[in-house]
């Protein structure tokens, strides 16, 4: 397999800027997402119970979208996924355009869309994430994913930033429609791309594929469990995962009837934690740091970021939470890049695509419960999000401790890639013809 010798190549260029547009649009679909049910209905329950079942699908998708990573083409994937994403939301527009004033069905249709790009999503996220390592060379990876997240998070700054405004002057349907249109841009740039992947024989009969299928799901697993620290890595995503979706569920409510804010500061907020993280991932990628010293300090930004989570719940006005928002945003962006890096150097490229399907199912298993239980626990507090904040970092300060006394776990984090063994030179005999 031809390796790429630069890392702003033709191939990742293009699925870098395809995908960079397409968050923009993300972004402004959660924010139009969210502010529309909380003004429709200023119900939390039922904002976290649609969140909850729009989340589903990815828990139990995660280990097969990862498996189809593998055996299929991941480019096909990524081109359907960004398709399908931009139809479903253009459908949305139109309902939402022909009732306007039909909650019920805006609501259902709203339901509809979210559980579809969640679908989708346990399909795409894999074949993402198995495919960088194959478009950039080995030296690059980590830059790569620096820069990649750096572009991403820019769009989550942009779109999130100014979601907040643009759903107050233009409403929802603007922000929807432009998502459907960045989808389908992302769609037509991996179409120009090349991909490069060994794709397994398939086999002849159904049952042959159905049990193939499931051997391949299953090596998954066995993967993961057999690789101390890895295997703990998978676990405290989870629960960290479950403990951070109040955070995000709430915030609209936190800003609007806790800090007294307009949605435009719902929208600084996110776009506040959005530029730490960018600065984030930025450090990350220019910093040289690895072994025990990356270690210890993700190991460090964890702890602190999980504190920071409690810490907001104290927030008095918007300037104190958007400062706090841009220090967990920087902590999170540095993390991220780094594991990301570690799961793609320490797993086979031949599993990769069922790992981080794996991931995405285990880290998320858990989330759409935190999301009902969220709603539900805000409103039987009379929505004291403050104490609903601080019970959440405590908690996952104590994880994040908890999890960091492991060998196995901080092992994981100091790894580093051996030196590649240069090839020797071939002896040739020299022989004379007589």
């Amino acid at each position: 397999m031809h390796r790429p010798t630069k890392l702003l190549n033709k191939n990742f260029s293009l699925l870098w800027a395809g995908q960079s547009i397409s968050q923009l649009g993300i972004q402004g679909f959660d924010v139009a997402l969210l502010l529309w049910i909380k003004h429709a209905t200023d119900s939390a329950t039922l904002m976290g119970l649609i969140l909850m079942i729009s989340t589903i699908p990815a828990v139990f998708l995660g280990p097969i979208g990862g498996t189809i990573a593998d055996r299929y083409s991941r480019r096909a994937i990524i081109i359907v996924s960004d398709l399908l994403s931009g139809i479903s939301l253009f459908a949305l527009v139109i309902v939402m355009l022909g009732n306007p004033q039909a909650t019920g069905v805006i609501l259902t249709g709203l339901f509809i869309v979210s559980f579809s790009l969640s679908v989708i999503g346990a399909f795409f996220r894999p074949a993402v994430s198995a495919a960088i390592p194959d478009l950039v060379p080995d030296d690059r990876l980590t830059t790569a994913n620096s820069l990649t997240q750096v572009t991403y998070q820019l769009a989550v700054f942009l779109g999130q930033g100014l979601g907040g405004m643009l759903f107050r002057l233009l409403g929802a349907p603007v922000l929807i429609l432009l998502n459907g249109l960045t989808y389908t841009t992302a769609a037509a740039a991996s179409m120009l791309i090349t991909i490069p992947q060994v794709i397994p024989e398939k086999m002849h009969t159904l049952r042959e594929q159905l049990s193939e299928f499931g051997k391949d799901i299953a090596d998954g697993l066995v993967y993961v469990w057999h690789r101390p620290g890895l295997r703990e890595m998978f676990f405290v995503s989870m629960f960290l995962n479950f403990f951070t979706a109040p955070i995000v569920i709430l915030l609209p409510f936190f800003v609007e009837d806790h800090l007294k804010a307009t949605t435009d500061w719902y929208g600084y907020l996110l776009a506040m934690y959005g530029i730490g993280s960018m600065i984030g991932y930025l450090l990350a990628g220019v910093l040289p740091i690895s072994g025990r010293a990356r270690s210890r300090l993700m190991v460090a930004l964890m702890v602190a970021e999980a504190f920071g989570y409690g810490l907001l719940g104290l927030a008095k006005t918007p300037l104190m939470a958007v400062v706090m928002a841009f220090l967990g945003g920087a902590a999170g962006g540095i993390i991220a890049v780094y594991i990301t890096t570690l799961m793609q150097i320490t797993t086979p490229g031949d599993i990769r695509g069922r790992v981080f399907g794996l991931l995405g199912a285990l880290s998320g298993s858990i989330t759409p419960v935190a999301m009902g239980l969220s709603g539900i626990v805000a409103d039987a507090l009379n929505q004291n999000i403050p104490l609903i904040y601080m019970g959440c970092g405590i908690i996952m300060t104590a994880l994040s401790i908890l999890v960091s006394l492991s060998k196995d776990f901080r092992a994981f984090l100091a790894f580093e890639e051996p030196p590649a063994i240069p090839a020797s030179e071939p002896n040739i005999a020299v022989t004379s013809e007589s």
